[in-house]
């Protein structure tokens, strides 16, 4: 099922993903009451990491701002696994980006904008959300950039 979502995805040149099947021991994404809850989405693209490092050292903060874009939209493929249609969002309430970052590098909400961009793009002011932008050492797959989602649904 396609509704408006989807429509302004198509709109703006994209489309959403198949959902990135789990790596270890649990959900791409849950249902708890009106909230939809994402694991970490890491930007696979068919299946692999386009590329890999950490920001500011292999991958550059402009590099990982697209990864971050893709991370969102993986997140929203794991939404709709669960929702059924991405129309039930009622607001993105929470983001939080975890950025594999080079010792020295300090733009990890630069490189979450991708994420935060794409989600106000698709769903206008009911994807203005609170986020978190955390530096870490490494993440799954050496990937540079994480991220995970919270939505509420609205009410059936």
């Amino acid at each position: 099922m396609s509704g408006a979502v989807e429509a302004k995805l198509a709109e703006l040149g994209l489309s959403l993903p198949d959902v990135v099947p789990p790596l270890a021991a649990y959900q791409p994404a849950v249902q708890s009451g009106v909230y939809v809850y994402t694991a970490g989405q890491l930007p696979m693209v068919d299946g692999k990491l386009p590329v890999t490092g950490k920001v500011g050292a292999e991958v550059t903060a402009e590099e990982a701002k697209e990864l971050a874009r893709t991370c969102a939209l993986n997140a929203l493929a794991a939404v709709k696994s669960v929702v059924g249609d991405l129309d039930r969002i009622a607001r993105v309430v929470k983001v939080v980006g975890f950025v594999a970052s080079a010792s020295d590098f300090t733009g990890q909400p630069g490189v979450l904008n991708g994420a935060s961009e794409l989600l106000g793009a698709v769903l206008g002011d009911k994807g203005v959300h609170a986020r978190s932008a955390v530096g870490v050492a490494v993440l799954p797959l050496d990937a540079p950039v994480e991220v995970e989602i919270q939505v509420e649904l609205a009410h059936a």
